[in-house]
């Protein structure tokens, strides 16, 4: 249960989840469900949450914070990188097809890739004291391996992976419903199931606790990861003799 203790410590934040489905309307996307699943915890709990169903939205690939200057003719990806800059969360969701992210998953993490340039007040990456997790569904194997792809992209640009910060659902191995799928017994595919409600859940808090805890201390200190400092010929931050050759 959220007491008003939680609620108060955590409504200062705000979480985006990013839906990298394959289907063109987001009422038909299955991982949709999880993804709204994990989002009404943060919703409970205080939090202000955006969505966003990618394939809503014409966001080319590329490596680039504006692909119309690259040869295309329209690019969303400005507007969409407001919404996400201006949340302490990113949930990114994706179904797996042959045991991968999807392709619009890629062109997700391309893009963020793309703004890696970008800096905060301090000099430090952009993504500094943000943090990431990600849900996927799918019926086939993958979860983990997934996960794996998508933590390591989300850390290397600067966001911050709590423990746990995945979940998921996969059917049995071969052709078969997918999450939130009718059954013949009237019951839903996945809805329900006990090791994903619980990752979801563990999933979601500690998303909630770290980004918390980040904010309430102002992100990471500056010392020895201050871009500019380093530009500046300060490669250590305060010019240590202890790391000089």
């Amino acid at each position: 249960m959220t007491n008003e203790t939680d609620r108060h410590s955590h409504s200062g934040l705000r979480a985006v989840y990013v839906n990298t489905s394959l289907k063109r309307q987001p009422g038909e996307s299955h991982t949709a469900l999880l993804m709204t699943a994990s989002a009404t915890i943060m919703e409970k709990a205080g939090v202000t949450v955006d969505h966003i169903h990618l394939l809503d939205h014409q966001v080319p690939p590329g490596v680039y914070p504006d692909m119309t200057e690259h040869g295309w003719d329209r690019d969303d990806w400005p507007q969409l990188w407001q919404r996400i800059l201006a949340a302490d969360i990113l949930v990114v969701g994706t179904p797996l097809w042959l045991g991968e992210e999807s392709s619009v998953c890629r062109v997700l993490i391309e893009r963020l890739y793309g703004m890696s340039g970008e800096l905060n007040d301090k000099g430090q990456s952009i993504f500094y004291g943000k943090v990431a997790g990600s849900v996927i569904t799918g019926n086939e194997d993958g979860i983990k391996h997934t996960a794996m792809t998508l933590g390591f992209a989300m850390s290397h640009l600067g966001y911050t992976i709590p423990p746990q910060a995945d979940c998921g659902w996969i059917g049995e191995a071969g052709p078969g419903p997918s999450y939130g799928d009718a059954l013949d017994d009237g019951s839903r595919a996945g809805i329900g199931n006990d090791f994903t409600q619980r990752n979801t859940t563990i999933m979601t808090w500690n998303l909630l606790h770290l980004a918390a805890m980040l904010k309430a201390a102002g992100g990471y200190p500056t010392q020895g990861n201050d871009r500019r400092a380093w530009q500046a010929g300060d490669r250590f931050g305060y010019e240590n003799p202890e790391y000089r050759s």
